[in-house]
């Protein structure tokens, strides 16, 4: 019989393979991306101690649509600035098992030009 394939589940097997590789510490966090059909997240995250750093969403901004690049971007550019006033100014940039394309790379664009190093 036919199994359909969940494309959720893949992106969740990249994700775990990626994980491997990167890891975030104190003085370079982890700055995680997750998109939903709806919205876009970002954080920092200090893997070490297991705690989030810095998050932005698109869910808790108004007037925010985080199914878009305008509303990633604003995401991003958000996040950056949060880092920044938190004293982080490099991380390693954890796509989340997505491709590199899209919100994914407009937030990583923003957050770039705001003056995070990744």
């Amino acid at each position: 019989m036919f199994k359909p394939i969940d494309k959720n589940k893949q992106r969740t097997k990249r994700h775990r393979r990626i994980r491997f590789a990167i890891k975030g510490t104190p003085e370079r966090p982890r700055l995680n991306v997750f998109r939903s059909n709806t919205n876009i997240y970002a954080q920092l995250i200090d893997d070490l101690s297991g705690t989030t750093l810095v998050q932005a969403n698109s869910k808790d901004m108004k007037d925010v649509n985080g199914s878009n690049i305008e509303g990633a971007k604003l995401v991003g550019s958000a996040v950056a600035k949060l880092a920044i006033e938190k004293g982080y100014t490099t991380v390693v940039f954890d796509r989340g098992g997505y491709l590199y394309h899209g919100r994914v790379k407009a937030l990583a664009d923003a957050a770039r030009a705001e003056g995070l190093q990744f």
